[in-house]
């Protein structure tokens, strides 16, 4: 459904005599019909850029592009008849209603007005929007809101779906019901293409990921895929405030360790290849320095794992 082909673009320094920015610096990318596709990471990463490119809002610098077979640069048109795309910060107006942003999407993609109304009638209900969808958008709650949006960019029936940051702001009851909106969408056979840097919203909605950082794609495949590529478990220590360092010293040469981070001065994350087997180990290590811990935490390797694996760094840490 999408392909593309070292698709870059810069822009210019704000300082003068600086370079130009890299935003993006040459994506190579395959997404199958019926997928819901994530890029994955830090604010600033390019993913933004990449979606606004592959959405004909922004004209790429370079590389080539096919969507639903349509050609990116030769028939921006051809692409923007096949998919829908929505903003993060949404395109809804206060003053107006549901039903009225609705009839004026439809129409604005040439649809009669007859059956702009009967499209907005079906939408309203699809969304769970029939109820409050002749009261002003003002009066809606942020998850009413982004249900909306969504249902904007698929009035006109795409092959692709882009949802930019779909969740960003919401509390977590708002954000699983557009979680469920989207699988419903897909499941109806839409191919949807989500931006995130929220690493439980990346694992639990997309059947495979891009992990993006500078501009360029550092890892890719299924969640569990890449999950899989940090092998082991991993354990958080909490400890008192300024005693990660002397703890650190501690385990650092431990043999069943396979790679030490300090999380400020009050916590460790300890990459083993078998955490249940190690902690009383480690226990007995921290105990010998003198060094008590305040919480001790197994678990299993996260998405943010494999980008600190990949980049040096954590997601939240960017």
């Amino acid at each position: 459904m999408i392909e593309t082909k070292g698709l870059r673009k810069s822009y210019p320094s704000k300082q003068r005599g600086q370079a130009a920015v890299d935003a993006v610096r040459g994506i190579d990318l395959e997404v199958a019909a019926g997928e819901i596709f994530g890029f994955l990471g830090p604010n600033g990463a390019g993913k933004t850029t990449t979606l606004r490119m592959l959405a004909t809002l922004i004209r790429p610098d370079g590389g080539a592009a096919r969507i639903a077979g349509a050609d990116l640069l030769a028939d921006p048109a051809g692409v923007r008849r096949r998919i829908g795309y929505v903003a993060q910060g949404g395109g809804t107006a206060d003053t107006v209603t549901a039903r009225e942003e609705l009839v004026l999407q439809a129409r604005m993609h040439g649809t009669r007005k007859a059956l702009a109304r009967q499209q907005a009638e079906v939408a309203l209900k699809a969304f769970g929007l029939t109820e409050f969808g002749d009261r002003a958008c003002r009066t809606y709650s942020g998850g009413q809101r982004r249900r909306l949006d969504i249902a904007l960019g698929v009035i006109h029936a795409p092959e692709v779906l882009f949802l930019d940051e779909p969740t960003v702001g919401l509390d977590p009851a708002s954000r699983a019901q557009v979680w469920t909106e989207i699988r419903r969408l897909n499941a109806e056979g839409l191919t949807v293409v989500v931006t995130t840097h929220y690493l439980e919203e990346a694992d639990a909605l997309c059947d495979r990921v891009a992990i993006v950082d500078h501009g360029e794609i550092v890892a890719e495949g299924t969640p569990e895929a890449l999950k899989r590529e940090i092998s082991g478990d991993v354990v958080l220590v909490g400890l008192a405030a300024g005693e990660a360092e002397r703890a650190a010293k501690a385990l650092r040469e431990q043999p069943y360790l396979r790679r030490l981070e300090e999380q400020g001065d009050d916590g460790l994350r300890l990459y083993l290849d078998d955490g249940a087997a190690a902690i009383p180990r480690l226990l007995r290590a921290l105990d010998g320095a003198g060094v008590v811990p305040g919480t001790v935490q197994l678990q299993r390797p996260s998405l943010d794992d494999v980008f600190l694996a990949r980049t040096g760094r954590s997601i939240d840490q960017s």
